[in-house]
């Protein structure tokens, strides 16, 4: 019988090829960085192998204790909803506990930047650049309200301006598209304009970001495998592994 947690990365899935590179890619690198732990994938959709699968075949393997994470970077309908609904059709036998989602994190703060410098930005150019925070898009407020933060966190580590951008029509009326809020910045006079994708991994919805930055001087690429995206994976392991105690009483 195998003890140890393993650690399950459960991803969205997408037709598109990259989107499953790209998180294999992520994987590797977790791997890489902690050795000791025995990483998996799971996809929701799309992409092999499914959840349902990769939870059947650890059980069969004689694994006992898995730690879930959502590969996510907001807490929307997949996180709320879905990864809760296919773990709770896993196989009895195993012990699985669901991780927090990446978001919100410092170290994606700097993943984000690690991209924009590797675009061409350097920190000389802070001050004179506004940045667009692209995400995918929700409907969910939580998630909308915690893009929105990041925003405005980020906006005072020296940026001329940060605005938050939704790639997703379904996002609620009023909230900017990528295009739109690059025109913005270009109208409070940011000498330069970047487009920062907060995604995870290549799609439709950020294809669609890339095109609304047409107008930009610079587009990121999307997080991926980078080293801090791989750290928020293992910090958000350790803490479903280990719990935090409970707090004691006066």
């Amino acid at each position: 019988m195998i003890d140890k947690p393993v650690l399950l990365v459960i991803a969205h899935g997408s037709r598109d090829p990259r989107h499953a590179a790209t998180v294999h890619a992520l994987v590797r690198r977790v791997r890489s960085l902690r050795p000791d732990v025995r990483v998996e994938t799971g996809f929701l959709d799309f992409n092999v192998p499914s959840v349902q699968g990769a939870l059947e075949s650890l059980a069969t393997q004689g694994v006992r204790t898995v730690v879930a994470l959502p590969l996510l970077l907001t807490r929307a309908f997949h996180a709320k909803a879905d990864i809760p609904a296919v773990l709770a059709d896993a196989p009895p036998q195993l012990r699985i506990h669901q991780t927090e989602v990446l978001g919100p994190s410092p170290l994606l703060l700097s993943a984000l930047e690690r991209r924009l410098y590797e675009a061409g930005l350097s920190p000389a150019d802070k001050s004179s650049t506004g940045v667009v925070l692209a995400s995918a898009g929700s409907t969910d407020p939580e998630a909308i309200a915690v893009i929105a933060e990041i925003a405005r966190e980020w906006r005072h580590t020296g940026w001329c301006a940060v605005r938050p951008a939704f790639a997703s029509a379904g996002s609620p009326a009023g909230f900017p598209r990528t295009e739109d809020a690059v025109r913005e910045l270009r109208a409070l006079g940011c000498s330069r304009v970047a487009v920062a994708p907060y995604v995870l991994a290549p799609g439709f919805l950020p294809d669609r970001i890339a095109r609304g930055a047409a107008e930009a001087d610079v587009l990121a690429d999307v997080l991926g495998p980078a080293p801090e995206v791989a750290r928020v994976v293992l910090e958000r392991y350790e803490a479903a592994r280990v719990p935090a105690p409970a707090a004691v009483s006066a």
